[in-house]
């Protein structure tokens, strides 16, 4: 049988233990859903050189890595309880092709690989992928140009030009039309693409979860980045 003085002694030693187990638990909660992720920039056109080759051609995605190196992912705020924090990730396996013949974009596609969308959070990845996006249903997510436009005029200096596209976007087994100005970079034997698309998840039939600490705002971007080689 325990004494007054043992029954003492326990219930003082949980009241130190609870609090400092919540000092070292709450700081790891809010790392885990508040950090900022790892986002998909804009085009960086510091040192941009001329074009070196004519914009017509069939043109190919670049999986190499270094400045301006192909990426895309999302942007998004994660609500909590009196808080709300901006979050991205993004993934380098994009796939994709355009052409161009006579100054016209006739015909171009993109695909990116949803499973390999990361932030800076391995739990919060985990939590995306599977109660979110649902990547083992819808692994991937595409952009396919239904319009032909004008690229003649993007300047070959190596300067930054915007085009407008129309196209079929896919995402979570969902389709809708967007239009959206992308920036384009001509410089010596590559195009660079960049844009920052507005999303809404719910377009999409992307839901957050019940369970899911930190729900997530119907309003984010796509962002997406392409390196672009000539074939």
């Amino acid at each position: 049988m325990q004494t007054r003085t043992q029954k003492i002694v326990f219930f003082g030693g949980l009241a130190v233990i609870i609090p400092l187990t919540l000092v070292a638990i709450v700081p790891l909660v809010f790392a885990l859903f508040n950090s900022p992720g790892i986002k998909t920039e804009p085009i960086d056109d510091s040192g941009a050189k001329a074009a070196t080759t004519d914009v017509d051609g069939h043109w190919v995605v670049s999986n190499q890595m270094g400045k301006n190196a192909t990426s895309a992912g999302f942007t998004f705020s994660e609500l909590l309880p009196g808080d709300e924090r901006v979050t991205s990730g993004s993934t380098p396996a994009v796939t994709g092709e355009m052409t161009i013949e006579a100054g016209t974009l006739t015909a171009g596609e993109v695909t990116v690989d949803m499973t390999n969308i990361v932030t800076d959070r391995e739990v919060r990845d985990v939590n995306v992928r599977r109660s979110i996006l649902h990547t083992e249903e819808y692994p991937e997510a595409t952009f396919v140009l239904t319009d032909p436009v004008d690229v003649s005029q993007l300047p070959d200096d190596g300067s930054i030009g915007t085009v407008t596209l129309t196209g079929d976007m896919t995402i979570h087994g969902e389709t809708n039309t967007i239009t959206q100005e992308f920036n384009a970079l001509r410089t010596e034997d590559n195009v660079i693409v960049h844009a920052d698309i507005p999303f809404n998840r719910l377009d999409y039939g992307v839901e957050t979860p019940e369970f899911v600490a930190a729900k997530i705002a119907e309003e984010g971007e796509i962002n997406i980045r392409l390196k672009m080689d000539k074939q």
